[in-house]
């Protein structure tokens, strides 16, 4: 199961920054994840599984993505093509 990372999630990692904080704030998700440190404001990028293993703690959630009625279509004409269904 892939576990949804949403923007705006602060989380708590297992070893501190070297400025002593251990909350970031993901910034950009996809394939790889840019958060920013909450003590320093320092933007790191990692991958999905390298961000995975060095988080410890979901400290809060970010907001619900919204969906906008031509991201609804988007979503719908894919799974049609997925499924076959027309």
């Amino acid at each position: 199961m892939v576990e949804e990372i949403r923007l705006g999630d602060v989380v708590l990692t297992r070893k501190q920054h070297p400025c002593g904080s251990s909350e970031w704030t993901v910034i950009r998700t996809g394939a790889d994840i840019k958060m920013r440190c909450s003590g320093c404001g320092r933007v790191v990028m990692l991958d999905r599984e390298t961000f995975l293993k060095r988080r410890k703690k979901l400290l809060t959630r970010g907001p619900e993505p919204e969906i906008t009625p031509e991201l609804q279509r988007r979503l719908d004409e894919s799974r049609a093509e997925m499924t076959g269904n027309d």
